[in-house]
Parts: C-alpha cells; sequence; structure tokens
C-alpha cells in the first residue's frame, strides 16, 4: 500500500513539475473548477509545482516551491494559499496564507498568513501574521504581528507588534510593541512599548515606554517612561520618568526620579538622591527638588531641599545643612538650615 502511495506521489510531484511550465489542465473550463499546473488566471481549486507570470488566481490554491526568478512573481492571489512548504510566487496575496517555510508576496500581502519560518511582502504586509522566526516588508505592517525573533518593517509598524529578540521600523511605531530585546523607530514610537533591554526611537516616543536599561529618543519622550537604567531625550522628557540612575534631557517636565536627575530646564518634581543638575546660566529648576546636592547653575524657582544646596540666582527657598545663592551679598550666600533672596 506504502509503494503504490509512493508511486503515485513520485508521479503526481513529475506531472506538477512539467505542467507548472505550461497552462496547465483544467476541468472543466479553462479559467474555472479544479486545475493542475501553472494556469496564470483560475477560479476553483488549483494545483501547481511553482506560479511564475500569474494574472489572477482566486479559490484554493495549493503550490510547492517558488521560481528564483523574482521577475516572474506577477498578478494577484486571492483566497486560501497553501505552500509545501512555501507559499509565494505572486506580487500580491489576500486572505489565508499558510507555509511551511514561508509565505510571502513581491508587493502586497494581507490577511491570515502563518510561515513556519517568515512571514514576509516586499512592500506591505497587514492582518495577522505569524513568522516562525520573522515577520518582515519593505514598507508597511498593521494588524497582529508575531516574529519568534523580529518583526522589522522599512517604513511604519502599525498595531500589535511582538518579537522574541527585537521591534523595528524605519518610519514610526504605533501601538502595543514588545521586543524581548529592543524596541526601536527610525521616526517615532507611540503606544505601549515594552522591552527587557532598549525602547529607542530616532525622533520621539509618546506613551508608555518600560525597558530594562534604555528609554531614549533623539528629539523627545513623553508619557509613562521607565528605564531601568537611563531614560534621556536629545531635545525634552515630559511626563512621569524613572530609571534607577539617571534622567537626563535638555529639558524635564513632570515628576521624575533617578540617582540623578539634570537638564538645562527641569520643570516639575524631582527625587534625584544623589545629584539634581541645572546646566547653563540660563538653565532654571520650576518646581521641587529634592537631593543629596542641588547644582543649579542658573535660576532656581521653587523649593529646592539637600544636604548641599547650590543656585546663581533664586526666587524660592533652599532648606539644607549648607545653602548657597551666588546673587546674594557677601555674608548671606553661604547660610546653614535655610536660604533664598536677599537684596
Amino acid at each position: 500500500m506504502f509503494r503504490i502511495f509512493q508511486s503515485f506521489a513520485i508521479v503526481l510531484f513529475c506531472l506538477l513539475s512539467s505542467l507548472s511550465l505550461g497552462q496547465g489542465v483544467n476541468i472543466p473550463s479553462p479559467n474555472w473548477g479544479i486545475g493542475i499546473g501553472n494556469s496564470t488566471r483560475f477560479n476553483g481549486l488549483r494545483f501547481n509545482f511553482i506560479d511564475r507570470n500569474i494574472e489572477e488566481i482566486n479559490g484554493l490554491n495549493l503550490t510547492v516551491w517558488y521560481d528564483k526568478n523574482f521577475e516572474d512573481h506577477t498578478g494577484t492571489f486571492k483566497g486560501l494559499g497553501i505552500g509545501v512548504p512555501v507559499a509565494v510566487g505572486t506580487k500580491n496575496r489576500y486572505g489565508v496564507s499558510a507555509g511551511i517555510f514561508a509565505v510571502g508576496a513581491g508587493n502586497d500581502l494581507a490577511g491570515v498568513n502563518i510561515g513556519g519560518l517568515a512571514v514576509g511582502g516586499g512592500r506591505n504586509v497587514a492582518g495577522f501574521n505569524v513568522g516562525g522566526l520573522a515577520v518582515g516588508a519593505g514598507g508597511n505592517i498593521r494588524g497582529f504581528n508575531l516574529g519568534v525573533l523580529a518583526v522589522g518593517s522599512g517604513n511604519h509598524l502599525t498595531g500589535i507588534n511582538v518579537g522574541g529578540i527585537a521591534v523595528g521600523a524605519g518610519g514610526n511605531i504605533t501601538g502595543l510593541n514588545f521586543g524581548g530585546l529592543a524596541v526601536g523607530s527610525g521616526g517615532n514610537i507611540t503606544g505601549v512599548n515594552l522591552s527587557v533591554l532598549v525602547v529607542g526611537s530616532g525622533e520621539s516616543i509618546r506613551g508608555i515606554s518600560v525597558s530594562g536599561l534604555v528609554v531614549g529618543a533623539g528629539e523627545t519622550v513623553s508619557g509613562i517612561n521607565i528605564g531601568g537604567l537611563v531614560v534621556g531625550a536629545g531635545e525634552s522628557v515630559n511626563g512621569i520618568n524613572l530609571s534607577a540612575l539617571a534622567v537626563g534631557s535638555s529639558e524635564i517636565r513632570g515628576m521624575s526620579a533617578a540617582l540623578v536627575v539634570g537638564g538645562e530646564e527641569v520643570t516639575g518634581f524631582s527625587v534625584a538622591p544623589a545629584y539634581f543638575r541645572i546646566t547653563g546660566e540660563n538653565g532654571a529648576m520650576k518646581g521641587i527638588a529634592l537631593s543629596a546636592f542641588n547644582h543649579i547653575k542658573g535660576f532656581q524657582q521653587g523649593l529646592a531641599i539637600g544636604i548641599v544646596n547650590y543656585a546663581f540666582e533664586i526666587s524660592g527657598i533652599q532648606i539644607g545643612l549648607l545653602n548657597y545663592v551666588r546673587e546674594n551679598r557677601k555674608g548671606l550666600r553661604l547660610l546653614p538650615v535655610f536660604n533664598a533672596r536677599f537684596d
């Protein structure tokens, strides 16, 4: 019995291989019904070894391999596609597709797509996409995307994105994003962002961002930001900012807590057990700062509580063991317990 089945499989394999070079055999019509071979335009149940130079296929399509000449990956497939082992071969693929190894399209891939190793589109990928190793697109990815290793797009990434190692995009990332080691974007990141090591953006991060080491952006970080070591941005950090080591930016607004907090302008409530710093004579602290050393090389507007407090100018109060206000006249610059502005 096994030998009969084996012989039948060999014959079927050879038949499909030869028919894939031509237009195939289709019953009862050349364009619909049951088709065997490389019919380029067909509706119904179709079996083919390699899809090449397709125009439009609708229905259930079973394929085996792919043409290495990607110029032959043309046309559109819509329906249920099964690849043993790969479901590829067309420029666009819509519907439900599954491949033991991979599911892919030269341009757009949309629907429910499950690939044992990878799911990918040369342009856009949308829908429910699961790749045993990765989900990727040269353009945008939208929907629910799970890659055991990574989810990545050349442009924007939108939806629920889970990468065992990383989630990344050349453009913006929006939605719920979890990268085992990193979530990274060349543009903006918006939503809930979780990573064991890094959440990083070339532009801005907005939302809830939690990382074991760093939450950082080239421009701004806004929302609830928790970095195991550092929360920082090139321009501003805004919201609730928590880190074991440091929170730093040119401007900081909101509530910040870390061993070290510093910037040119800090507004709100800051807790820095080791060191709080305002840089530059044009810098300013507005609000409340609690630190062992409040080092304000600029203007203090509000309350500073620490062991040592230092400010160039002040419109507020210093409370600590030693309190220094540089603008005060001699004899009133360095005082114990309390200092303020004395004309």
